[in-house]
């Protein structure tokens, strides 16, 4: 069964959109199934993957609104990624669900039908506390933080813990973090360092060691519908997010090993 995150921060422009989608094209690179749901109406992470949003027939938006079944609205890229879409229609989800019961439950049971064709499910979060952030916050297993190393970012973050603190209490129990990854870094600034000193004091191993540099493909890839890793695999910001994916597996393999250790 597929692990599900969430990648998501209030706060826009931190890169979660990069990460979701330079991360899922490292795990297929390293033999994984992917699966990337592409929950912002501005659907980035589809456009990001060559996908045209103006031509698609079903989307997330469907899924949302149980008009479709979550594998109808699953579009494969040349990547190897699977992509559930979205474009500008998603945006009428949030007032369409207002009324319904069970709301926060739609993408979660609509996934059940695709859990066992992958390894993880990946969700880019718009950058707002919605509806639409709700419901895949319920249908995750963990959460991924992608941050800028800045005075502001920590104060977004404090509220972001808040957000996941009360999820778990009332909508899904299992939620945690899955990890906090330190995006646009700039090691020639004071402030970066200062501030990726503050997240590892206080999260620790939650604090991913891979870093994701400020890096000029990383923010050109995206118009040519590509990923850092296929247009520009010699960069900093490719090679990082490869480094991301090993990371996360070693993980993973670790977390197992003690399961079974455990077990035994």
């Amino acid at each position: 069964m597929a692990k599900v995150i969430s990648v998501t921060n209030q706060k826009g422009g931190v890169g979660k959109t990069t990460s979701s989608i330079n991360l899922s094209v490292a795990l297929v690179l390293r033999k994984k199934r992917i699966l990337l749901l592409d929950m912002d109406p501005q659907g980035n992470a589809s456009v990001g993957l060559g996908i045209d949003t103006d031509e698609l027939d079903e989307t997330i938006y469907d899924v949302l609104l149980n008009e479709t079944s979550a594998k109808e609205a699953i579009v494969k890229t040349e990547s190897g990624v699977d992509v559930m879409t979205a474009n500008g229609d998603l945006a009428g989800a949030q007032v369409e669900l207002l009324n319904e019961i069970g709301r926060e439950l739609r993408l979660k049971k609509a996934l059940v039908a695709v859990q066992d064709d992958y390894d993880y499910i990946f969700i880019d979060c718009p950058p707002a506390l919605n509806v639409l952030t709700v419901n895949a916050l319920v249908a995750s297993n963990s959460v991924m933080i992608p941050m800028q190393c800045e005075y502001f970012a920590l104060e977004g973050l404090s509220a972001l813990v808040s957000t996941i603190r009360a999820i778990r209490e009332t909508l899904n129990p299992s939620l945690k973090i899955e990890g906090l990854l330190r995006t646009m870094f700039d090691k020639r600034n004071g402030l970066s360092g200062e501030v990726s000193k503050q997240l590892q004091n206080h999260f620790g191993d939650k604090v991913y060691q891979t870093v994701i540099p400020r890096n000029v493909r990383l923010a050109e890839a995206p118009s040519y519908g590509e990923s850092a890793i296929t247009y520009a695999p010699s960069s900093k910001g490719a090679k990082a997010y490869l480094n991301l994916a090993d990371e996360i597996l070693a993980i993973a393999e670790r977390k197992a090993d003690k399961a079974t250790s455990a077990t035994a």
